[in-house]
């Protein structure tokens, strides 16, 4: 198998530069129109360790929240680049906090890890509720887990286009940056913990490599999860749906985020 293929996203998809600018853009849109967004909130004392946090109308001590959590291969984005897939759950009464973390190589995944759980915590002591922790990418195997190691703090799980097993990527140019051994690819890989108590919920683009099929369907598998392909999205569109308040991608997000 040709892992740097299977796994290497950008180079999958070749109109991925037209894709991030335009994430950028439409991020930008929602930290400008959002009637009620506390920007900049810091979860612990690094530059990088902030979050967003985006207020749907009317909302009170019972409203739903989410963290949704950035992708880029846990060594690039931000939370700057993905505000707007916050709004479909705004408009559809669900707070969203929308954090960024530290980047490899200048940190392993592990403190990363950690840095999401601070997060949660964070969250969960400041507004007295617990979350759906979701994310993208990167952003799916950190979603994935916090609901494994945070019970207390997260609900619920939905990983979006996820890694759940490491080990593939220390064979690729993605690798070299995480600087993984074989055992710390297993710690931190999330198909391979305790399945947790809370739900968990894989969505992939069906557009996507056999690989990203594969390591969705089997996290799903492991955790008694639910698995969803979305008909010809790639790791990119496979967003899309999320800044959409009527989509059902939305509507699955806010009944993980109720329950």
């Amino acid at each position: 198998m040709d892992l740097e293929a299977e796994y290497n996203n950008r180079a999958r998809v070749p109109e991925h530069p037209a894709h991030l600018a335009a994430w950028q853009r439409d991020a930008a849109a929602w930290r400008a129109a959002c009637a009620r967004a506390e920007l900049d909130l810091p979860y612990g004392a690094g530059a990088r360790e902030r979050l967003d946090l985006f207020w749907p109308d009317g909302a009170s001590a019972t409203t739903p929240v989410a963290m949704f959590i950035h992708g880029g291969y846990w060594q690039g984005l931000g939370r700057e680049w993905v505000s707007h897939c916050a709004r479909g759950l705004n408009g559809q009464g669900v707070a969203v906090a929308v954090p960024s973390y530290d980047l490899c190589p200048a940190v392993g995944i592990g403190d990363i890890v950690a840095q999401m759980r601070a997060a949660a915590r964070m969250l969960r002591a400041r507004l007295g509720r617990k979350l759906l922790a979701a994310g993208h990418s990167a952003g799916g195997h950190l979603a994935a887990m916090l609901l494994a190691l945070e019970p207390e703090a997260v609900r619920a799980g939905l990983a979006i286009s996820g890694v759940f097993e490491l080990e593939p990527l220390r064979h690729t140019s993605i690798g070299t940056a995480l600087r993984l051994d074989a055992a710390m690819a297993r710690t931190l890989s999330p198909r391979f913990l305790p399945r947790p108590a809370g739900a968990l919920h894989c969505i992939v683009g069906g557009a996507e490599s056999d690989e990203y099929l594969r390591q969705s369907r089997d996290m799903a598998a492991a955790w008694g999860g639910g698995f969803e392909v979305v008909p010809g999205a790639d790791h990119f569109t496979v967003l899309a749906p999320l800044a959409d308040p009527a989509s059902g991608m939305v509507a699955l997000a806010k009944s993980l985020a109720s329950a």
